[in-house]
């Protein structure tokens, strides 16, 4: 054996007979022992014995003409694809495709008038819906099965039903019926589809699916939309990578023009899984060739050319005109027998479709089981059916600690369990907010442009007898009361900024925990926004206050004030510098100060509203600094107590006590009911697809569908043949000068 490539081999036997008898003996069973009838190719040259040639020749006209289920390998690999083919074809029965997985599909498309009914019936041998405009109204499954038995059996299905088809002459008039019962007497048409099972003796193992004709005017009581109905559907079905691409072609059209061409273009622009089917080409032979061969539609898989039958022409005697039509004809005769005739439109498809599945199939296995694990997920995630007070009870004080306990994760805590989740970082938000909330009070400080203008004029107020170079404490008193109220909107504001982002988050936590269980959310939510209400009254109560008691007590220990004070009251030689100087600013804490108006202002008062302003100065810092501290104290006493103590008692409460929320539980909502059987379905669904495709003989078909794709490789061995005669006219070179002979096992040269 001549290995070529890695898909092709050559058998090289060299032989010496004693007479004709024996070399044709050995001919005949090196023919059937390599099973040349699938698509080898055989060399045989003698110099000697031309009987040899002509009983060879015959030999191998006989394995080529032999029928494909005479061979016993080719009748192992349709035992072998026909479960594989059921288990594809059980799968879109139970519409899997509905859960997302495309399954493999020869999709057959075509303008109005193509020939697609026509190239089907060729392809089954059976009779189809025939008549004016158009005749496929819903998507025809075909499902073709080669049956030994010389009976058939036919079957139609659609919604749930199977009808058993007594005989052939039957079909047309039960898909009929079958379409006007799914797309109504009208001409419109539906998606739901029909399946044809035709179980018939020499027939293709093929399952197809014929959808509606390409029309672009509606007639008579057809929709007005019915191109964009039609086409929609077709797109349905082509879309996939799965589907393989079935476009008839009338032979006396121009083929860039026709509709399918274009919208199969569209999903599939480099054409590799488009095939074309040229029908009428015995009514349009002329320039046929020339449009095949030049592909200017770009269809990847090739032509094939084929003659329908004609009128009460019988299936055989049609296949007989078809194979002398293409024989004789002057213009089509000299076409590639490869791409002429229904028998070889069949023999492609089915290796196509084989490809296709050998190729699809890992991955419907793999789809399944991820649907089936992400469904079987989502069903175990519902709640599951509560039947009794009892369960309901139970089942909410779960819930209720669930959601205290989370609560107090993110509240308390300070947790969180996504990074990304920024929202339900309380603590971090908490944070920033009193950041802000510090900011404003402290900017709140920032002096007139006037120096000492406000100091001032506090002290003209509050003058009244008294020592000189004495400051009131009255004016401080004032000039205190004075800017509390000017920041007594800033605590206000934080609170109620504050307790509507806690708000949020109890909801989006307590609608986590109530998914399952909507019915409760109403009752939950109520008592849980209640609860943060009064806990806010609470705060903005205890705010209020505190801005009260920084009004008329002006007290601190803190030993800051003291130092900050003498810092301050250290720049006051700076300050008269300043001033005796005429200068027009004064820096205090890198600030700038306005000092000009103050050059005329006699010294004592002057000196009076600088040492009030110092006191004040050291004294706000600390204020500032201790309302931060409260309103951070208070926040977080508060949020501990409504967590651990006040929220649950609240819910508890308004969910058992006043909302009847024990007998909501035992009523399943509607859309948790819908949830639970579409899974069910969808679970169903997808364990019968499982075992549809671990079935018996499933594996071991999917196995030889892919050890027995070679097939199609091997018949590019005619694009070798110029290899193969260069090795076989150096073999007869060997054997001529050397004159002996070559026996043993076959060679292969490295």
């Amino acid at each position: 054996m001549l290995r070529i490539s890695n898909t092709v081999r050559v058998w090289l036997a060299v032989v010496n007979v004693e007479n004709t008898d024996y070399s044709c003996w050995f001919i005949e069973n090196l023919i059937d022992d390599l099973g040349l009838g699938l698509g080898n190719g055989l060399v045989i040259i003698s110099h000697q014995h031309k009987s040899i040639m002509t009983k060879s020749s015959n030999a191998v006209d006989r394995v080529k003409n032999r029928k494909p289920d005479s061979s016993p390998i080719a009748s192992s690999y349709d035992y072998k694809i026909r479960p594989i083919l059921d288990a594809v074809d059980k799968l879109r029965l139970l519409k899997v495709t509905q859960e997302g997985i495309p399954l493999p599909t020869i999709v057959v498309v075509g303008d109005q008038s193509s020939g697609k009914s026509s190239v089907l019936e060729s392809l089954a041998r059976i009779s189809l819906p025939r008549g004016q405009n158009i005749c496929t109204r819903v998507p025809l499954i075909m499902r073709l099965q080669n049956h030994p038995d010389s009976h058939s059996e036919l079957r139609l299905q659609y919604n749930n039903k199977s009808i058993k088809i007594m005989s052939e002459s039957q079909i047309s008039n039960a898909i009929d019926k079958a379409t006007v019962e799914i797309a109504g007497n009208n001409k419109g048409i539906s998606n739901v589809p029909l399946t044809l099972v035709v179980k018939k003796k020499d027939v293709p193992n093929l399952t197809m699916v014929d959808l509606p004709g390409i029309t672009r005017v509606a007639v008579g009581d057809q929709p007005a939309d019915i191109y964009k109905q039609i086409t929609g559907m077709i797109m349905e079905y082509i879309k996939p990578e799965e589907s393989i691409i079935l476009n008839v072609l009338a032979a006396n059209v121009d083929f860039a023009t026709c509709e399918s061409i274009s919208m199969s273009r569209n999903v599939d622009p480099a054409g590799k899984r488009t095939l074309a089917v040229v029908t009428k080409s015995d009514k349009s032979p002329d320039g046929l060739l020339e449009k095949v061969t030049a592909n200017d539609v770009n269809i990847g898989l090739g032509y094939i050319c084929v003659r329908n039958r004609i009128k009460d022409e019988t299936y055989e005697e049609a296949r007989i005109q078809e194979a002398k039509h293409f024989d004789t004809h002057p213009l089509l005769s000299n076409m590639d027998k490869s791409m002429v005739g229904i028998p070889i439109l069949a023999d492609t498809l089915v290796q196509i479709q084989s490809t296709m599945i050998s190729k699809c199939l890992p991955e419907i296995v793999k789809k399944i089981n991820e649907r089936l694990n992400a469904s079987v997920f989502e069903l175990n995630k519902l709640p599951r059916i509560i039947t009794s007070k009892a369960d309901a009870i139970a089942t909410f004080m779960q819930i209720v600690g669930s959601f205290k306990e989370t609560l107090q994760k993110i509240l308390i805590r300070g947790e969180f369990d996504h990074v990304d989740d920024k929202e339900m970082h309380f603590n971090a938000r908490l944070v920033e907010m009193l950041d802000v909330f510090s900011k404003e009070i402290h900017a709140s400080e920032k002096s007139s442009e006037m120096f000492l203008v406000d100091e001032m004029e506090v002290l003209v107020e509050a003058n009244r007898i008294r020592l000189p170079h004495l400051i009131q404490r009255y004016a401080f008193e004032c000039l205190l009361k004075k800017k509390v109220n000017n920041i007594s909107h800033f605590p206000v504001s934080f609170v109620n900024k504050v307790w509507t982002y806690l708000d949020f988050v109890c909801v989006k936590i307590l609608n986590d925990h109530c998914k399952n269980y909507p019915q409760l959310v109403p009752s939950i939510k109520k008592a849980s926004q209640n609860v943060v209400l009064k806990t806010k009254e609470k705060f903005l109560e205890r705010a209020v206050e505190m801005m009260e008691m920084e009004e008329v007590t002006n007290y601190t220990c803190d030993p800051d004030f003291i130092a900050s004070w003498n810092k301050l009251r250290n720049s006051h030689g700076e300050f008269l510098k300043a001033i005796h100087n005429r200068g027009s600013s004064f820096y205090m804490e890198s600030n700038s100060m306005d000092i000009k108006h103050l050059w005329s202002v006699p010294a004592t008062k002057r000196d009076e509203a600088f040492d009030l302003k110092m006191r004040m100065t050291a004294y706000w810092k600390i204020v500032s600094k201790r309302m931060v501290e409260w309103m951070a104290v208070q926040l977080h006493f508060l949020i501990q107590k409504l967590v651990n103590e006040e929220m649950e008692a609240e819910i508890i409460n308004e969910v058992v006590v006043h909302g009847g929320g024990m007998e909501k539980m035992l009523e399943e909502q509607t859309s948790v009911v819908a949830k639970r059987e579409r899974l069910q379905r969808s679970v169903s669904l997808l364990r019968e697809s499982k075992e549809i495709i671990e079935g018996g003989g499933c594996r071991g078909g999917m196995s030889m569908v892919i050890g027995l794709c070679w097939v199609d490789r091997v018949k590019r061995v005619l694009a070798l043949c110029l290899k193969i005669i260069v090795i076989a006219v150096v073999v007869v070179i060997v054997v001529v000068i050397g004159g002996g002979v070559i026996d043993g096992p076959s060679v292969r040269p490295d």
